[in-house]
């Protein structure tokens, strides 16, 4: 009996393709029609439900999660497909207002879908030429952004890697040894991050055997920016305790208050120093908190203030605060000013999945560096890939500059949706979302049952509803705590109606209070109106 006749008989076909192929292509073909009709439609229509919550226990029953001996139907399959897409959070909807991202690009989703319908790896380019060109070109125009006409520099899984990446390129700058001895080969390393730098900092410090007790927290002034003067002497005592300052994250639109650090005079103390400047531009979040006016205390730095700090300071300049996203200002001729000194860092990170709508998750690292240190700090040489006798250019296998082995494409998203609407589109864009934000902050004033905890044209607005039973009694000893008890129960009745998704969150002493992201290119003053009268219709009773 034939070897192929012994493997029928043990039920595998090695003689014919996949009898389920055509069935497979069927499924995907009706499985999309779910997905455009389910979320792309449905999904974007506001008059339909942001999110159909259901408990844990329920959500568990309606999915059927469990994994079987034998396959299903194609009708129960389609099911599946059409349960994942009714009991999912639809952050393409109008009126989801939840996080840093939101809305959709139909052009970056269809590199998303390329992209995932290719099913490649960005390592080599036999398996890849089309995208490392691409990444390539991208990267390029990015660092021609920041100032820099050469560098080099890789998309990441995210803002928090990337910055994960830059600190360990530059612990491999000061201590190349670190590569092969490991730590025991260097000194205590001390790293420097601002009270108001995004937490990856200490996460990438525990991940590289840094430790979190070697980040020295930086004070910021009242705007949020990095007291240069602290930077200085958080060094001193870095230093005192035997520890050597080699990195510094400067921040450029920080994720609480939007701040710019001063990156001119980082630069020159991170120079003076020796020390590896990092610039976090993927972090910012924007909600400051609201200037004083009429006090002693101004909480706007005087780039902010067109007039008195002592008069009505609300009337600001737009200028600065549309910096406060970070990224979205090195689009921007105009405004570009605003991250002056970035040019001076040695790396950056930036998020275009965020406010650009690129899509989860499209985040880069840039370097200034001419030296090939990333493909030196990771590579490892797998001669099953890397071969350096292959028939092209191998300094187009750029896998070797990763810690990963497979990456996903990342660039294809942003490269497409860039294609499509330009540089000019990608800045109308942030400019659509600021005028909705201040535009929201009109009709909220004139409502006596908001008050913002942040005050200006931003792209985050910050505030608390008052309902009625705790208007006109501030004064009363139990304000506070009941205050803080709205936003939560506010949230539970919106996510079970379904209407929309907003987060709430205590900082700096200021009890619950939400804070409203305007991103989607999709929305207009009607949804800002909607989202006023729901939060009223929501408390009411309260």
């Amino acid at each position: 009996m034939s070897s192929s006749k012994e493997y029928m008989n043990g039920h595998v076909h090695l003689e014919e393709s996949d009898m389920y192929e055509s069935d497979g292509k069927l499924f995907l073909t009706e499985a999309f029609n779910v997905i455009m009709e389910e979320i792309l439609h449905k999904g974007t229509d506001s008059e339909e439900k942001v999110c159909e919550w259901k408990d844990p226990d329920q959500l568990r029953a309606l999915l059927d999660l469990d994994l079987r001996e034998h396959g299903e139907s194609h009708k129960q399959l389609l099911q599946r497909v059409r349960d994942v897409a009714r009991y999912s959070v639809k952050t393409c909807h109008p009126r989801f207002f939840n996080q840093l991202f939101a809305g959709v690009d139909y052009h970056a989703l269809t590199g998303r879908l390329l992209t995932e319908t290719l099913n490649t790896s960005q390592y080599t380019y036999e398996v890849a030429p089309v995208f490392v060109l691409m990444e390539e070109e991208v990267l390029c125009k990015l660092r021609s952004l920041v100032g820099w006409s050469e560098g080099d520099g890789i998309f990441c899984p995210g803002g928090s890697m990337s910055n994960m990446y830059a600190m360990n390129v530059a612990r491999y700058w000061a201590f190349p040894q670190v590569k092969t001895q490991g730590l025991w080969a260097t000194p205590r390393m001390a790293i420097f991050t601002s009270q108001q730098g995004h937490y990856s900092m200490k996460k990438a410090a525990a991940f590289l055997g840094i430790g979190t007790d070697n980040v020295f927290i930086v004070q910021v002034d009242e705007s949020g920016s990095m007291r240069p003067e602290d930077l200085e002497a958080k060094i001193v005592q870095a230093k005192s305790q035997d520890a050597v300052p080699f990195f510094v994250n400067a921040t450029a639109g920080t994720t609480v208050q939007g701040a710019f650090d001063p990156l001119n005079r980082i630069a020159d103390i991170s120079e003076r120093n020796g020390m590896w400047m990092h610039v976090d531009v993927s972090a910012a979040c924007l909600p400051y908190v609201t200037p004083l006016c009429n006090t002693s205390i101004c909480m706007w730095p005087p780039v902010v203030c067109r007039i008195s700090p002592v008069s009505n300071c609300y009337n600001l300049d737009l200028s600065f605060l549309q910096a406060a996203w970070g990224g979205s200002v090195l689009f921007s001729k105009k405004h570009k000013h605003l991250v002056a000194g970035i040019e001076r860092a040695n790396s950056v990170t930036w998020n275009p999945h965020k406010m650009l709508l690129a899509g989860l998750q499209c985040s880069v690292v840039l370097f200034r560096d001419t030296t090939n240190l990333l493909m030196h700090c990771h590579s490892a040489k797998a001669t099953y890939l890397f071969q350096q006798d292959k028939f092209y250019d191998t300094s187009l296998d750029t896998g070797d500059k990763s810690i990963q082995c497979g990456r996903k494409v990342d660039c294809l998203k942003l490269w497409l949706m860039w294609k499509a609407i330009g540089t000019h589109g990608l800045s109308e864009r942030v400019e659509k979302a600021f005028a909705l934000a201040r535009y929201l902050v009109e009709e909220m004033e004139k409502r006596d049952n908001f008050k913002l905890v942040c005050k200006g044209p931003f792209v985050n607005v910050c505030f608390w509803f008052i309902p009625p039973s705790l208007r006109r009694k501030e004064n009363s000893a139990d304000y506070q705590e009941s205050l803080s008890k709205v936003a939560p129960v506010i949230k539970e009745r919106m996510i079970k109606r379904g209407t929309m998704m907003v987060g709430y969150q205590p900082m700096d002493g200021h009890v619950n209070f939400f804070r409203m992201v305007v991103v989607s290119p999709q929305l207009t003053t009607k949804d800002m109106d909607f989202f006023l009268d729901e939060i009223e219709d929501l408390g009411k009773d309260l």
